[in-house]
């Protein structure tokens, strides 16, 4: 039987009696080819490149035990590999489907429910971040989670995860109090401060590499309604625009409350682009004074409103496309941000594929208010610290549909991140972090954590998981002994 995961083909004659010893033990719950519960799964993908992806049967679990039973049977069938989906953060192929393995469908356990005094939340981790905003809205709480509400709260979460709370809050993973986790034994357990330190802040950024983590604690804090929207600005104002994304994202006194993305698209059919920033106030202040210099450039629109985050986050789902991330880190400077586009335009004006792409440049701000949170709050495994000043994320993302040029894409698209390494290493201006949840497989973003977070990572491995389940029978993602393939 072939067993593949990405673009590397295996062969494992042990997946068949995985799925027959899964059925065996949880019934109704395992599905394979053709039943209704096995489309549903397959449906769920919003990356073509892992709707493709062929598992020979998956498991759909209603409890944290009944993810214990499966991990204890898959563990014991060597050859038996395995993906972990939620609501599939991560386009690339593998990360959370498999060719001929077994896909556990998390999106089942979706719970959530606060303590007695409204301080935590509980959230079962197949749950995308518009359940908790749904059920905390309602009682003046939030969270810090995911801006775009489809997005899943088990990968953003273990890859650290970026919130509109960010600068009042820090990474999401450092407002996690517990988490209820499943080791490679089959044990269900729990991490926090107090029991398991060392595998509790392993997990914080370590993704996928430790067990399969069934719930979340989450610290919870009163909120109301905020401002939010969209400014769009015509490109020829882009260098204001710039300027005016720098000088907050590079304030020496940064508002805490604001929270903007700087997005540029270019549609490589028209040769045109758009710019827009979604721009966030997480108070219900109109005009905040730290927008002024943005909105004072002249705009095509601007949908900015007070409403809640629920409602913000409701944003309409994608159609099943191709999809390329790709993530660098950079100091803060408008000319910077000039260079890097001018640079990348002229590569992608040059680029066309069958039935053309978009392409999407969003730039966000990391301020040293946000990483200050790690060790205030325990550590955590990023490696991101106050010492290297206020930063810039760059997501470049490729969308496009005709799969047969996915290799080619993927070049051109790695071509473009080293070449703003490049000019950014030029300035003096390039960070060694690489963002976990928007990393390309050509990138190394656990290596981008440091040495020492990097042994630390491998020893709770190696406490937790002994024979190394998590490395070799779960293929996809970014393991602890990988280098970029780029």
């Amino acid at each position: 039987m072939d067993q593949s995961f990405g673009t590397i083909g295996l062969r494992s004659p042990s997946v068949g009696t995985c799925c027959a010893q899964l059925a065996a033990a949880l019934g109704s719950k395992l599905s394979f080819p053709g039943n209704a519960a096995y489309n549903a799964t397959q449906e769920s993908y919003w990356s073509l490149q892992e709707a493709t992806l062929s598992p020979a049967c998956v498991l759909v679990p209603e409890t944290s035990r009944d993810v214990a039973k499966a991990v204890a049977i898959i563990s014991g069938i060597e050859g038996c590999h395995f993906a972990i989906k939620g609501q599939s953060h991560a386009p690339a192929a593998g990360f959370a489907n498999i060719n001929a393995g077994v896909t556990i469908d998390m999106t089942d356990l979706k719970t959530v429910t606060v303590n007695s005094d409204g301080t935590v939340a509980s959230v079962g981790s197949g749950a995308s971040w518009l359940d908790v905003y749904l059920y905390l809205d309602a009682l003046g709480l939030s969270v810090a989670g995911g801006r775009n509400g489809a997005v899943g709260v088990g990968g953003l979460t273990l890859g650290g995860g970026i919130s509109y709370f960010a600068p009042r809050v820090g990474w999401a993973c450092d407002n996690v109090v517990n988490l209820e986790i499943v080791l490679a034994s089959g044990e269900l357990t729990n991490a926090n401060a107090t029991s398991l330190s060392d595998l509790f802040q392993a997990l914080k950024g370590g993704w996928n590499n430790f067990g399969i983590v069934t719930r979340f604690d989450l610290t919870t804090f009163p909120q109301g309604d905020i401002l939010g929207g969209n400014i769009a600005q015509d490109i020829s104002y882009r260098n204001e625009v710039f300027k005016a994304f720098a000088d907050i994202a590079g304030a020496p006194e940064y508002d805490i409350y604001a929270s903007l993305v700087m997005g540029l698209i270019f549609n490589s059919t028209s040769k045109a682009w758009t710019l827009g920033t979604t721009a966030i106030y997480t108070k219900p202040v109109l005009n905040p004074l730290v927008f002024e210099e943005l909105l004072s450039i002249p705009t095509i629109a601007n949908t900015q409103h007070v409403t809640n985050l629920s409602t913000l986050a409701a944003e309409a789902p994608t159609p099943p496309l191709d999809w390329a991330f790709l993530t660098g880190t950079y100091g803060v400077s408008a000319h910077l941000l000039t260079a890097i586009f001018d640079s990348l335009n002229a590569t992608m004006y040059d680029f066309q594929i069958p039935a053309g792409i978009l392409w999407s440049l969003a730039f966000e701000p990391l301020p040293t208010v946000t990483v200050q949170h790690g060790d205030l709050k325990g550590g955590n495994s990023l490696g991101t610290s106050p010492k290297d000043g206020n930063a810039i994320i760059l997501l470049l993302a490729g969308i496009w549909t005709d799969s047969a040029s996915n290799n080619i894409v993927a070049k051109i698209a790695q071509k473009m991140m080293r070449d703003a390494a490049d000019i950014a290493r030029r300035m003096g201006l390039l960070h060694r972090f690489v963002y976990i949840n928007y990393a390309d497989p050509s990138q190394d973003p656990i290596g981008s954590y440091g040495p020492a977070n990097v042994q630390r990572l491998k020893a709770a491995s190696r406490k937790y998981d002994p024979r190394g389940v998590f490395q070799t029978q779960v293929p996809g993602g970014f393991k602890l002994e990988m280098r970029a393939l780029g």
